[in-house]
């Protein structure tokens, strides 16, 4: 745990990162509402999160390598500024245009994610990195949980643009606090941002996510996808080329192949997919009315609430991670997490009849939840040089959401195949749909075995000498992580 003098910069990351993971979440429930009241389309009113993943997706690698080179204390309180004003700009929103705008500017915050995980590596004492990064990690998984429960209450107490108003004042506080307390990370990488990097990384990444969130609406056949696919493709091949070749790559290529980089880094992508799928799709399943064969009839609220397991268990699991992963190590947390997310959703594939099956089952998950992430997010920091925390965690939030857009396209495809004469989803879409969710949470599982066992000083050593073995310029003992010191 964080010691009396980390304490207020533990809270003001675990502030700021939980209220992002929160955004992410916390306007799914209310897009119905959204699309009456500023008189819009549902294909135009679901940008409102296809423009935030997007944003998310492209800023928070680059962001997390801007820390590593000026700063990453400026870094932070620049995006916590810019969350507050993306905040601002959707409670004021007075049309939808101007809601995605905001939503792109609120994406930003993105970077909270590997610049928390930076300053922790950097200036809480090697005893206290794991632990923290485990509760910070529990405070971005359940940050998720609270957006999906607190969503109907808030909605159906004030209006759907307190969803924005709260988080300003959260934001706005926490960002004085952090431009006060928050001490500026020593450690620095050399070099400058690769911009032709960014473009391109950037390019691959929009390329692949788009076609991923709106194929339900384009078609997968049609061109649109067809043609963004290929362009993802082929922008991801000159990205790599282009880091490859680059002196200051924005993410080094050698780090990414580490074995527990890599390793890691399939099993984020995998278990990504089983667990945003499961976010975007129990609550619409709890709120099918049962005239269809199955489902509750359960209100945005009642919906909520049935999630409310699964943000206790990922809770209390990610705190409890931080304990046993000295024990135990972080290996076997992921593998654990991962099997709990399988049992989850084959539980759900079996057994869906009754609420307290459905929820029973989003406990279990919640529990997988909570030890992946922060097992994933300790094997990254463990891994990687400390320069390289920023970009390397980064990277790893992308796969996951990459994955999690996969596993809600394909979940989306078995559920929506075939539909009643009501329009609504047979109940067999979705019980093909949690097994392919159990089948990917059960490959993450086994990806997480592949994962190398090694001692953190050998770990550091390792990801030192092959991340800098071509850079005769970077100074020896910029690569001496504090979080690894003897």
């Amino acid at each position: 745990m964080p010691t009396k003098s980390t304490r207020l910069t533990f809270a003001v990351l675990a502030t700021g990162a939980g209220v992002f993971s929160m955004l992410q979440s916390l306007i799914a429930p209310a897009l119905p509402t959204v699309q009456h009241a500023l008189n819009t389309s549902q294909s135009t009113v679901t940008w409102v999160m296809t423009a935030y993943l997007l944003s998310a997706s492209v800023f928070t690698p680059i962001l997390g390598r801007v820390g590593d080179l000026i700063g990453k204390k400026r870094t932070l309180v620049a995006v916590l500024v810019t969350v507050t004003l993306g905040c601002l700009l959707a409670a004021l929103a007075p049309n939808i245009g101007v809601l995605i705008v905001a939503r792109v500017v609120q994406g930003i915050g993105g970077a909270l994610f590997p610049l928390s995980f930076g300053i922790i590596r950097d200036e809480f004492t090697a005893a206290e990195v794991g632990p923290s990064i485990s509760n910070l990690s529990a405070v971005i998984a359940a940050g998720g949980g609270v957006g999906l429960v607190a969503a109907g209450p808030i909605v159906s107490a004030l209006d759907y643009r307190w969803l924005f108003w709260l988080p300003v004042g959260v934001v706005a506080v926490t960002t004085l606090i952090a431009l006060r307390y928050v001490p500026e990370s020593p450690s620095r990488a050399e070099g400058r941002v690769s911009w032709l990097g960014a473009v391109l990384l950037s390019g691959w990444l929009v390329a692949l996510l788009l076609p991923l969130s709106q194929a339900g609406q384009w078609g997968w056949g049609s061109a649109r996808v067809i043609g963004l696919f290929a362009a993802a493709v082929l922008l991801f091949a000159l990205w790599l080329l282009a880091e490859a070749r680059s002196r200051t790559p924005l993410i080094d290529l050698r780090v990414m192949r580490l074995p527990a980089v890599w390793t890691t880094n399939t099993a984020a992508l995998l278990f990504g997919a089983g667990m945003y799928a499961i976010w975007s799709f129990l609550p619409g399943f709890v709120q099918t009315p049962s005239s269809a064969g199955y489902g509750f009839g359960a209100s945005v609220t009642a919906a909520g609430l049935l999630m409310l397991p699964m943000l206790l268990a990922m809770f209390c699991s990610g705190v409890l991670s931080g304990r046993l992963e000295p024990v135990l190590g972080a290996k076997k947390l992921l593998t654990t997490g991962a099997a709990l997310g399988a049992v989850a959703c084959g539980f759900l594939a079996l057994w869906h009849d009754q609420q307290w099956q459905v929820a029973f089952a989003a406990g279990i998950f919640g529990l997988g939840i909570g030890l992946a992430f922060a097992s994933m997010a300790n094997l990254i920091v463990g891994s990687v040089p400390p320069e390289q925390t920023g970009a390397a965690t980064g990277m790893n939030a992308n796969i996951r959401t990459i994955g999690g857009s996969i596993g809600a396209a394909v979940t989306s495809v078995l559920v929506t195949g075939r539909l009643q004469s009501s329009g609504l989803p047979y109940g067999s879409g979705y019980t093909h749909g949690f097994t392919l969710l159990a089948l990917l949470c059960l490959a993450a599982a086994l990806a997480a075995l592949l994962v190398p066992v090694q001692r953190a000083g050998r770990r550091s050593a390792s990801a030192r000498a092959e991340a800098h073995s071509a850079r005769t310029e970077t100074e020896p003992e910029a690569a001496v992580a504090p979080g690894t010191r003897s």
